[in-house]
């Protein structure tokens, strides 16, 4: 039975496994795996499972990521910077700067010194943010993953996450032009506590509502981002922070 070499990071209380898998050694049962690591009761738990595989394409490594539901997920604005964190940490690359290959293309980050121990900053320039439909109080916008962001008016999120399950789903306040506060049902995964990908569309919509600017604090559950705009690009910096490191034997 094989045993696998975990690193359990979350960035803002959005959790992710890391895998250390330069050999794609894994790429049949990711999944599968998914499901049973990320389960809270009877697995490690998390939002989801990353992969860290070889570089392609120019980047320096490449992530696999999947869902907790197993189902495989374009970007994660929080995985890959809790991503980047743990191989700066196992030494799998020096940092601070580094690219990283996702299905959503290549994503160029830094990972900052650490704060205090497994705690970092790590910023990251997300690519393009492209709106695809705007309308007053909803907007549908692609982050290399899909988007629907409501203005919040009290609606319940579970039941809305629900009906919109092919999408990550934000419903978004906007308490001054520079300043969100955001609340996220995941594709694949349900509420969680925070979603990179999620702030930046969040800010994304908000200025194209003409509430906000290109530089806003995204307050979600767990804490607060900070999403930059340069015209359809989109940066994102917050803290990502090492919880454990744990060995976990397969079936």
């Amino acid at each position: 039975m094989p045993v696998l070499k975990l690193t359990k990071a979350h960035g803002l209380g959005n959790d992710f496994l890391v895998l250390v898998d330069l050999g794609d050694e894994l790429a049949t049962s990711a999944g599968a795996l998914a499901v049973q690591l990320c389960e809270r009761r009877r697995g490690v738990g998390a939002d989801g499972f990353i992969r860290v595989l070889a570089g392609t394409g120019g980047a320096d490594l490449t992530m696999d990521l999947h869902n907790a539901d197993g189902s495989p997920a374009e970007m994660s604005g929080n995985g890959i910077r809790c991503m980047a964190q743990t191989v700066v940490d196992l030494g799998v690359h020096t940092g601070p700067e580094l690219r990283i290959a996702t299905p959503g293309g290549i994503r160029e980050l830094v990972v900052h010194p650490e704060q205090q121990p497994g705690l970092r900053s790590v910023s990251v320039d997300m690519g393009s943010a492209r709106m695809v439909r705007a309308e007053p109080g909803r907007a549908e916008v692609d982050m290399g993953n899909p988007h629907l962001v409501l203005l919040d008016a009290g609606q319940d999120l579970l039941d809305l996450g629900r009906h919109h399950a092919d999408v990550n789903l934000e419903l978004v306040a906007v308490d001054r032009p520079d300043h969100l506060t955001m609340r996220v049902h995941e594709r694949g995964v349900g509420i969680t506590e925070a979603c990179g990908t999620g702030s930046c569309a969040s800010a994304v919509a908000a200025r194209a509502w003409g509430l906000s600017g290109n530089h806003v604090t995204v307050r979600n559950p767990g804490g607060d981002l900070v999403v930059d705009l340069d015209g359809e690009r989109a940066r994102l910096t917050g803290p990502t922070q090492r919880i454990a490191t744990v060995e976990v034997t397969c079936p």
